[in-house]
């Protein structure tokens, strides 16, 4: 080994102690450094090529050794720079965790200062006297207003932080030929762990909706469903997800044939539209009204068969309560509803659904979905068997909406009496899934936005959609 120092005509020959002239030093033929003393057959210009080859290997070399004693890899053990010089230890920058693949680290590792990603902000619409909202967002005593509540609105950014990343995962990955309980059951799993699951504390806020086709909303397979989906298959993803009891509403449609393309971008278009129009002051049945002019606007070719797109007139939007996915105001996606008005400090779920059947949906296939009555009192139960699953429901759901499936993988088993008792009873209602007639199509696009003080924010909203 050869070592020195750049600008030095003496080097060391390490192994042995003895200088050695810069002179002395050629390459041979493959490039490698040897010792040539006493010979002069490296003058001229194999001199000066051997000369400048060695030297830039020396640098070469140089530069190395000071990277690496840099990065506290130096062995320290060798030559007159070593003594007496500790080791140096290599910096850890300090960054944001990031997220695995499949995502599996909770989103409050990701964030630790607790500062979550804003949703989309937007200024609130001009009133119907034509007056800008856009005072709010400079108006000291609403932003006094807005910080007040930051603790919820962390809650919901949080929520929807997890669910932005769950919905980017399943898209990833479903593809036809999947059974629906896979689907789902994958989804939740990411989805527990993203938002770190803890009681009524943190974790799903209703079962995962995939209706397909025709069947617009409530359907989540029970087990030993069958049921597959095909590449003609139209699904809609519907999951929340909440934090402390702030619930993310949000809903997107998967499809693989483009030919139902036209019909999502109606769709979106018409939730977009709700979005826009909603605002502080503004009448639920207004928003309705500019959702179905929107809707309605739309023309799709399926099949070779025209359709007018028609907004499902018993579907609705709706306000959203802490613990509460219906907290008593709806939003209309038709003109006509209530004149009730939209207030500071609220939250909504803003959906529309779209289809090419009657444009209205009724009760049909097997129940899954159930979630306890929020406003019900004392019942006397002589069943034990329902008093011992309502302390189930109770502990782990309490006023959230839950499935069979969540049953089973709490053990749970022969409940159905129990659960019809309690359901007889008024304690839990059912909510079987909603279809329109068959043969038909139907499509679904949904965000959760906060009507903050200052600002409107959209706090699902992502790249997506």
């Amino acid at each position: 080994m050869w070592s020195g120092y750049a600008g030095q005509e003496t080097f060391f020959n390490l192994s042995e102690g003895v200088p050695v002239q810069l002179s002395q030093l050629c390459t041979s033929g493959n490039g490698t450094v040897s010792e040539n003393p006493g010979t002069n057959e490296a003058e001229g210009d194999g001199e000066a090529g051997g000369v400048g080859d060695v030297t830039k290997q020396l640098e070469q070399q140089a530069l190395e050794d000071k990277e690496r004693e840099e990065d506290g890899e130096e062995d320290g053990d060798e030559g007159e720079n070593s003594a007496g010089k500790k080791k140096k230890k290599k910096k850890k920058k300090k960054g944001l965790k990031g997220q695995t693949d499949p995502p599996s680290v909770p989103i409050c590792e990701l964030y630790p200062s607790g500062d979550f990603p804003k949703g989309e902000e937007c200024e609130y619409p001009p009133s119907k006297d034509g007056r800008s909202a856009a005072w709010r967002t400079t108006s000291e005593e609403k932003r006094a207003l807005d910080r007040a509540n930051e603790e919820m609105w962390s809650d919901f950014r949080q929520a929807a932080e997890a669910h932005r990343q769950v919905r980017a995962y399943v898209k990833s990955w479903i593809k036809p030929g999947m059974t629906m309980i896979d689907i789902c059951e994958r989804l939740e799993d990411c989805s527990r762990k993203l938002i770190r699951e803890d009681g009524l504390k943190a974790g799903l806020a209703f079962p995962t909706g995939c209706s397909i086709n025709h069947c617009a909303a409530h359907y989540t397979p029970n087990a030993g469903d069958p049921t597959v989906l095909r590449y003609d298959d139209i699904c809609k993803i519907d999951f929340g997800t909440h934090i402390n009891g702030r619930i993310i509403d949000c809903a997107f449609t998967v499809t693989f044939n483009p030919k139902f393309d036209r019909l999502l971008e109606a769709v979106r278009d018409a939730t977009n539209t709700g979005i826009k129009f909603a605002g502080i002051d503004v009448r639920l049945c207004d928003v309705g009204e500019t959702i179905q002019e929107v809707m309605e606007s739309y023309e799709v070719e399926i099949d070779g068969k025209t359709y007018q797109v028609k907004p499902i007139r018993n579907l609705n939007g709706h306000s959203i309560g802490q613990y509460r996915i219906h907290s008593g105001k709806t939003v209309p996606i038709v003109k006509g509803g209530e004149a009730t008005r939209m207030e500071e400090g609220e939250a909504y779920a803003i959906e529309t659904f779209g289809s090419t059947g009657r444009g209205a949906v009724h009760d049909d296939m097997e129940c899954s979905h159930y979630m306890k009555n929020f406003n019900v009192g004392h019942v006397p139960i002589r069943l034990p068997r329902a008093k011992h699953l309502l302390n189930v429901i109770n502990e782990n759901f309490g006023t959230l909406a839950f499935c069979r499936r969540w049953l089973d993988r709490l053990g749970e088993s022969k409940y159905l009496m129990a659960l019809k008792n309690l359901c007889d009873l008024g304690i839990i209602d059912p909510y079987p899934p909603l279809c329109d007639i068959k043969g038909s199509y139907t499509a679904q696009y949904e965000h959760t936005i906060l009507l903050r003080p200052t600002y409107k924010e959209v706090v699902s909203r992502g790249d997506d959609y």
